[in-house]
């Protein structure tokens, strides 16, 4: 039993080559976060939406609603618009009649 405790002893003492030059390269050595999370969301969300770059510009299109159209003149219709109106026309159509009639702040 005493041998072995003697060995152990022996390389607690002796100092490690292997683990300075490991310390060493660790050390020196840069570790870089990679965000494998963010990375995997972002796929799917060009795979979503599509790639911007090979979708055409389009130049901006001339409103489908009249800039003298009012708001009781889309109420008091029951006729169909004669093509849809998009989204955003429609919002800033509402918000720009809302703050006339101080609705919206």
């Amino acid at each position: 039993m005493d041998t072995n405790d003697s060995n152990s002893h022996s390389h607690e003492n002796q100092p490690s080559n292997v683990s300075n030059d490991a310390s060493k390269d660790i050390s020196t050595e840069r570790v870089v976060f990679v965000n494998h999370a963010v990375i995997a969301w972002h796929e799917m969300r060009r795979q979503w939406v599509g790639d911007q770059s090979q979708k055409s510009k389009r130049a901006p299109r001339e409103p489908i609603m009249s800039w003298s159209t009012t708001y009781e003149d889309l109420l008091c219709s029951s006729d169909p618009f004669q093509q849809p109106i998009p989204l955003a026309e429609m919002v800033d159509f509402l918000v720009d009649t809302w703050l006339e009639d101080g609705l919206y702040d």
